[in-house]
């Protein structure tokens, strides 16, 4: 990369790029751009005008210095010799230059195709431009005359330049100009004068309103496939990267075409991904994310994706979690092509790190972790970075052997100390550790670093996209530069925007201290964005991948998703598949006065609501009896207008039964606490209240209705982004499990099982619980009814 070290140096770039014509200020911003003063000077030797030359020219090099593309960087000096030339000298023919390079495999590059793909020799006469221009202009005459001098004048020049594709764009508004002024004259008052706006409220709000309604039922492009822009394996011959060191070379990495054969002869052209968790703690929802990418790309695709669990860290790694990440992975709905691990690439790791060392890209070296830091931060190199590449080879063999103590050497890889990427200062390869591994044993007591590890396991698997988040982009630079220092195949490398949910946390070092710490219970706690919590909290593998879906895989890096969106994913599938049921959280005792003793009624209640009539199982059986119980929170002592529960005096209707009216309050000891209503119901059914209450009756006169526990979750975090926070476990919410243990359910429930999923009504869905016994049921509420999310309009 050329550095600019002084200012001698910047004054004579920037002369240079004034000697080109470039305008003063684009000048000086060049100059301030390192990465696009090293193009341009390098652009403008290729060109041979470093003497100068006309402005025109000029500002096509500096086009070509920042957009030409970069897997056919061998062509540019042809194309600029051809500018120089004035062979390609319009915008169109630059723009196409550019599109027939990009697709064009640099190893088959043909000079005959790439001149009739631009343009060049062909010569567009001012008198061909204007008899275009005149049949454009005769055909939509009725409509220029019209809309006058308000037409849309992009639409005529477009329509002449699809008649003479390679004729200058400045002739052709210039003819197009004239034309006008013939045509229209000069321009009135009325031409000048800007359309006013019609201010019609009711129908913008009904547009937007069915705007809304459409955007609930249309799926946008990149939702129906998220993967259409990802390349095919054959394509990956173009540049993936450029690396500007700091003694003014570049890098730009790229396969060659015999890596490139190799690679699609061993995969058939198939496409191969990968999804590598750390087994070091449970899956959390960002790695749902994740999962979909990979998986999902090689669904799309046909291919294959592997689950490979990146094992590097023999301290931190559990089988538990091992366990855990293929257990979730099939309940994700995704298939691993194959099972492999990190530590299974050991000997070709550490073979390949001996050669590393053997062309001198890697050093043994023996600066503590504090002087590492220190000489990072300063740029400076360790002691040891040029010893022999003998004593490197006999040093790392003796840290294979066990003969020198842990932290007392690392194997670190060559890079550039002075380069602008952090990524490429000198990063550790290996280090010592004498921790047997849960996979490899005590075989190994040196282990390689995810930085060194990574990069060559991908190649290895012949792994052709390597797709991760955001926050791995800067070590673009590291992995291309390992790759292309042991001439190994380069993946394709996309790097997407991180899941970011409200109201939680997502670090695996967080989660960790939540749970050892207690202040959740485990990782399956309900209120963790763990895979393992959600499910126990009710919801569905397919709601999640739904979720991620509709947000899309973009590189937008300011993806802070309200929960409120994946709950409307849960609502949405939970809506369809939960039966509905009643049951009462905090009891009130209702008895029917009217209705007679040791009767009870089995009435038909509606398991799904859009069902047909007809189908019998849409209906179950619930008793109805003369004891009944009703939530606390549907009664009041006072009634209101806007309130629609019971009052002294006031009807309300039981769902699937009866109206009934309150006609006694039974109050407790302290003459305050409501402990009993008396109530007459409606056998008829003619009264026609407007409030609707759920509830549960004894299912034989004097038993209690089915007893069961609920816990009603809420909000981890009070806060929207609480890893913001200093003191972020002091945002915890105090309220966000609340335990009932006297609930009444109908008794439909009585045999649910474990993962059963239901629609309490009014209050909203739920699952049975992994802690519910024979003798009680346990119930989590999975959402709440509300939909914040779809009421605001948002998608």
């Amino acid at each position: 990369m050329t550095l600019l070290k002084d200012e001698s140096e910047k004054a004579s770039a920037l002369e240079l790029f004034l000697k080109i014509g470039l305008d003063e200020r684009t000048a000086k911003n060049t100059v301030a751009n390192n990465k696009v003063t090293s193009n341009l000077l390098e652009a403008i030797r290729e060109a041979g005008v470093t003497d100068g030359c006309e402005r025109t020219i000029g500002n096509f090099i500096y086009t070509v210095a920042t957009k030409f593309p970069k897997n056919a960087l061998a062509h540019r000096p042809i194309l600029l010799k051809y500018i120089v030339a004035s062979k390609i000298k319009t915008t169109v023919q630059l723009d196409a230059a550019f599109e027939h390079l990009a697709k064009t495999d640099p190893n088959e590059f043909d000079l005959d195709v790439f001149e009739r793909a631009c343009g060049v020799g062909v010569e567009v006469s001012a008198e061909e431009i204007e008899v275009a221009v005149n049949v454009v202009f005769e055909a939509r005459k009725k409509e220029i005359l019209e809309q006058r001098y308000r037409i849309n004048a992009g639409e005529l020049l477009k329509d002449v330049r699809e008649k003479l594709k390679w004729a200058d764009p400045k002739l052709i508004k210039e003819r197009a100009d004239i034309k006008l002024y013939e045509l229209l004259g000069e321009k009135t008052a009325a031409d000048n004068e800007k359309p006013k706006k019609k201010k019609e409220k009711s129908a913008k709000a009904e547009e937007k309103k069915v705007s809304a309604e459409i955007a609930q039922l249309e799926l946008t492009e990149e939702e129906l496939n998220p993967f259409s822009n990802f390349p095919q394996p054959e394509e990956n011959f173009k540049v993936h990267t450029e690396i500007f060191f700091s003694d003014r070379s570049v890098l730009r990495s790229c396969n060659t075409k015999e890596l490139l054969d190799k690679h699609l002869k061993t995969t058939g052209g198939r496409v191969l991904t990968r999804f590598p968790p750390e087994p070091n703690g449970y899956l959390h929802i960002g790695h749902a994310k994740a999962m979909f990418v990979s998986f999902g790309l090689a669904k799309e695709r046909n291919g294959h994706c592997y689950l490979r669990y990146d094992d590097t860290n023999p301290e931190a790694e559990k089988k538990e979690y091992i366990d855990h990440i293929e257990e979730i992975v099939g309940w994700m709905g995704w298939e691993p092509y194959k099972i492999t691990y990190t530590s299974d690439y050991f000997q070709e790791l550490h073979d390949l790190a001996v050669e590393l060392i053997r062309r001198g890209h890697a050093y043994v070296d023996h600066q503590t972790p504090e002087e590492i830091k220190e000489y990072r931060e300063k740029k400076m190199n360790s002691p040891w970075r040029d010893r022999p590449i003998a004593e490197s080879l006999r040093l790392f063999d003796e840290m294979k052997k066990g003969e020198i103590e842990e932290g007392k050497a690392t194997l670190r890889m060559k890079q550039d100390m002075q380069s602008d990427n952090f990524n490429m200062y000198d990063l550790i390869a290996y280090r010592i550790k004498f921790t047997p591994h849960p996979h490899s044993g005590d075989k190994w007591c040196i282990y390689p670093s995810y930085d060194y590890a990574h990069c060559i396991v991908d190649s290895l698997e012949n792994i052709t996209h390597s797709l991760c988040t955001l926050e791995f982009e800067t070590r673009r630079w590291s992995y291309y530069w390992l790759l292309d220092a042991l001439s190994l195949y380069q993946p394709y490398v996309w790097e997407y925007s991180r899941l970011n949910i409200t109201n939680t946390v997502m670090s695996k070092r967080k989660l960790n201290r939540l749970v050892t710490e207690n202040w959740v219970d485990g990782w399956d706690d309900p209120r963790l964005m763990t895979l393992a919590g959600l499910r126990r909290r009710g919801v569905t593998s397919t709601s999640i991948n739904a979720f991620v879906r509709g947000i899309g895989i973009t590189r937008s890096d300011n993806s802070m998703i309200r929960l409120d969106r994946l709950e409307y994913h849960i609502r949405e599938e939970l809506n369809k598949t939960a039966p509905r049921t009643m049951v009462v959280l905090r009891p009130l005792k209702v008895v029917i006065t009217n209705f007679e003793d040791g009767v009870t009624v089995d009435l038909e209640a509606r398991k799904w609501p859009d069902a047909q009539t007809e189908e019998p199982t849409a209906f179950y059986k619930v008793p109805f009896s003369k004891v009944l119980y009703i939530e606390q929170s549907d009664f009041r002592m006072e009634d209101s207008k806007d309130y629609y529960g019971l009052a002294p005096g006031k009807t309300v209707l039981l769902r699937y039964a009866f109206p009934i009216k309150c006609t006694e309050v039974i109050l407790g000891d302290d003459n305050k606490t409501v402990v009993e209503i008396r109530a007459e119901y409606d056998p008829s059914r003619k009264t026609k209240p407007k409030g609707v209450l759920h509830w549960v009756a004894e299912p034989v006169p004097g038993v209690d209705p089915l007893k069961v526990e609920v816990r009603l979750f809420d909000k981890l975090f009070l806060s929207e982004n609480p890893a913001e926070l200093e003191n972020w476990l002091g945002d915890l919410n105090p309220h966000s499990k609340q335990v009932i243990l006297g609930a009444y359910a109908s008794p439909i429930i009585e045999n649910s099982s474990v993962g059963d999923r239901f629609q309490f009504e009014r209050l909203g869905y739920f699952v049975v619980d992994t802690d519910s016994t024979t003798e009680k049921i346990v119930f989590n509420r999975t959402v709440t009814l509300r939909d914040s999310y779809a009421k605001s309009g948002s998608k």
